[in-house]
């Protein structure tokens, strides 16, 4: 069994434009935790079954995937499967689809697999966003973290004939009418880009006009049809679509240029905006030292592989590896920030 794609009847509030109660979301999180629960345990049966070679945590791993086929969080796990397969990290891999309310439906399942150490799952920036947002019973201090991975920048882009042609061009218009500038994005990440760019260049949020889309795909829809003038997108979403001539890209959201990427950063233009989504890998809670040791040791080996470095490159991924006391206090300040993002939009 290659995969197992769990798909109870949610889905992420920000991303299909429906705002979920905090009450709601914890129903559709019990709801779809029983029953990704027993897929997932089907999953871990198979898998430690066809293991005979190997021994301990190398012998079987399954990846969760909190999200659909096709997504970031997805790539991350089958890219990370891929290379642990070629290179004999550990002797079966496998990923398993568990999809619902920004990645805290998986979230609440790892925090239930607590002490079982062959498991790992992707998450990152969104998903610390969606456990804050809707008041998830478990948090990334439930867990075990091992390590932050990689990230990707989102890019502001306009459509191709927009008048703008720089980001001061766009946000001076942007301050003169904030109605004059509908915004929107792939998803809650890209919702926090636009809000922090609006705070720091002294904007009210409670003005912003923002479009719900889901995914890079509807999200330059909307441009192309003039529901929205600007967006804040993945650059692995968006740079086809740049490359193609019908999107105009007017900066990169990073602190220091990135190689590679001819777009000058945000923080060149004068706006300290520096959101970057990034994943990490992280395992159930109560393990012992030794399974937390030889779990890092995986992940480490796994970023180290040909096969990664070479999905580094194909997805324009930017390499950031963070573990230890580094980790725990870089995701301290990540909750800070979001927390405080979320706050100014009222979420």
């Amino acid at each position: 069994m290659e995969s197992q794609n769990i798909s109870p009847e949610t889905t992420s509030p920000h991303t299909q434009g429906i705002r979920i109660t905090k009450k709601q979301s914890k129903w559709l999180t019990v709801v779809g935790g029983v029953f990704s629960a027993a897929v997932i345990g089907s999953a871990l049966f198979v898998s430690a079954s066809s293991a005979e070679s190997g021994s301990g945590l190398r012998s079987s791993m399954t990846i969760v995937a909190p999200a659909a086929a096709g997504g970031g969080w997805d790539t991350v796990a089958r890219e990370m499967q891929q290379a642990q397969r070629a290179n004999g990290i550990v002797n079966n891999t496998q990923v398993v689809n568990m999809p619902g309310a920004a990645g805290t439906i998986a979230l609440e399942n790892l925090g239930v697999l607590a002490g079982e150490p062959n498991h790992l799952m992707v998450g990152g920036t969104g998903q610390l966003a969606g456990y804050l947002q809707y008041g998830s019973k478990t948090t990334y201090d439930d867990v075990t973290p091992l390590a932050v991975t990689v990230e990707e920048y989102d890019v502001i882009v306009v459509p191709a004939d927009s008048p703008y042609n720089s980001l001061d061009e766009l946000v001076t218009a942007w301050k003169q009418d904030p109605s004059s500038v509908a915004w929107t994005g792939g998803g809650a990440f890209d919702q926090l880009v636009v809000a922090d760019l609006a705070l720091s260049s002294g904007l009210d949020v409670d003005d912003m006009v923002y479009v719900n889309s889901d995914g890079g795909g509807e999200a330059t829809q909307a441009m192309i049809n003039g529901t929205a003038q600007a967006s804040a997108s993945g650059y692995p979403d968006t740079i086809d679509q740049i490359e193609a001539g019908r999107l105009k890209a007017l900066a990169l959201v990073a602190e220091e240029p990135v190689e590679g990427i001819d777009i000058p950063t945000t923080v060149e233009q004068g706006h300290d905006v520096t959101l970057a989504n990034w994943r990490i890998l992280l395992a159930p809670g109560k393990l012992s030292d030794e399974e937390k040791s030889e779990l890092e040791s995986i992940v480490v080996e796994t970023v180290e592989t040909p096969e990664w470095q070479a999905a580094i490159e194909n997805y324009h991924w930017n390499e950031n590896v963070i573990t230890g006391d580094e980790l725990k206090s870089f995701l301290q300040e990540e909750t800070e920030k979001i927390s405080d993002l979320q706050e100014e939009l009222g979420l």
